[in-house]
């Protein structure tokens, strides 16, 4: 169910942002929370105070994230967890880390972000494996990918999609993709970054090899860290590229001299952790766990369904999907006759905060996103279209 009033009221006092203006643009880069704010002030203050003095506490609460993210992303394996900078690193650990033949194919759809695209043509450039883009329907996104996976010949060794499309929010059913890559034995991999923070996250139920997002979308969190989910079987498996003193069994052992990567996902953390984003993310996820992704899904859902009322009301195209099954906290429209990039700059113009996507202007609220702050982003919105007539 959506957050009632009364607790809504409570997470509204975490979001000083809905004050401030009308924030629809967490698909791109999300407010923090207040907590979060208030963990890095007192990380920075300690820091200034007495230094490293508490570099063991820091360490506890770099573990404690490890929890909570294997926690948000439905892995009762946190050792299958690694901390990394970004999306692209953790793409690029799955593409350079796998063991590549010139012919091998790798299926993404042609909708992706530029990171799940990039990194698997270099391999084209370099290994001579053949990339493969499929379309995704809103009537029924995953049936080109399933076909693909079926096929007796041609079948790709990988898939690698987003588990929601950046621009027209197409949310793709990862238990059947997952299911099918399984009984097919094609490597499932997912960008994550569109999903995690807004639903829930299955990777162990939904066979996932592979998972990655950075954590300042939907999570809530800074620019710069985020996690690398990697199936147990993988963890040792993929070859590495990067090393370094904390990527070892007996990290913070400096003496050790026949030293080997360890046997969980931190082999892919080669170097000194950001424990200052770590504090923030932390903090982030502590609050979307205690929430309850099924509260947050919930209310995300009922800010969609009130975005595309009042839009269609004002005459608006909505892109994005309207059925439940396939659609996310991702609302992309267009008006006849309206330039969508000029819409667009004019709607930031008067501090309602979105994205230029998809051949439409993006909304995406979150489960804090207040009706006060959808409704006045939609009178905004009103003003600049009957300012054209």
């Amino acid at each position: 169910m959506p957050l009632s009033p009364k607790n809504l009221k409570t997470i509204t006092e975490q979001f000083p942002v809905n004050d401030q203006c009308f924030y629809l643009n967490h698909a791109a880069v999300a407010p923090w929370p207040r907590c979060t704010s208030d963990a890095v002030q007192k990380f920075a203050e300690e820091n200034c105070q007495t230094g490293a003095q508490g570099y063991l506490t820091w360490l506890k609460k770099e573990q404690d994230l490890r929890t909570k993210l294997a926690k948000l992303v439905g892995s009762k394996n946190q050792d299958c967890v690694a901390l990394v900078k970004n999306t692209s690193e953790a793409l690029s650990f799955v593409a350079y880390g796998l063991d590549w033949q010139a012919g091998d194919i790798i299926l993404i759809s042609d909708d992706e972000f530029p990171s799940n695209r990039i990194v698997w043509e270099s391999l084209a450039q370099k290994h001579g494996v053949i990339v493969k883009q499929v379309h995704i329907s809103v009537q029924d996104p995953e049936t080109e990918i399933l076909a693909a996976i079926n096929a007796s010949i041609d079948k790709p060794k990988l898939i690698s999609v987003s588990a929601v499309q950046y621009a027209s929010g197409i949310k793709l059913d990862l238990a059947k993709l997952g299911n099918a890559c399984k009984e097919n034995k094609v490597l499932f991999c997912v960008d994550a970054i569109q999903a995690v923070g807004a639903m829930e996250f299955k990777c162990d139920e939904w066979n996932i090899d592979f998972a990655m997002a950075d954590g300042h979308k939907w999570m809530l969190g800074p620019e710069g860290l985020g996690f690398f989910f990697v199936k147990q079987q993988h963890i040792k498996n993929l070859n590495l590229y990067q090393y370094g003193w904390h990527m070892i069994e007996g990290a913070g052992d400096f003496s050790i001299k026949n030293w080997q990567p360890a046997d969980n996902a931190r082999r892919f953390e080669c170097g000194s952790p950001n424990m200052l984003a770590g504090y923030a993310l932390e903090a982030s996820t502590d609050l979307l766990l205690n929430v309850g992704l099924d509260n947050v899904a919930d209310t995300i859902e009922y800010n969609h369904s009130f975005l595309v009322d009042q839009l269609q009301l004002l005459g608006a195209e909505i892109l994005s999907p309207l059925e439940s099954k396939v659609r996310a906290g991702i609302v992309t429209f267009r008006f006849s006759g309206v330039d969508s990039a000029w819409l667009y700059q004019q709607l930031m113009s008067n501090d309602v905060v979105c994205a230029n996507r998809g051949g439409g202007v993006r909304f995406s609220p979150h489960f804090h996103t207040t009706k006060a702050c959808m409704e006045g982003a939609i009178i905004v919105l009103s003003k600049i279209l009957h300012s054209r007539l």
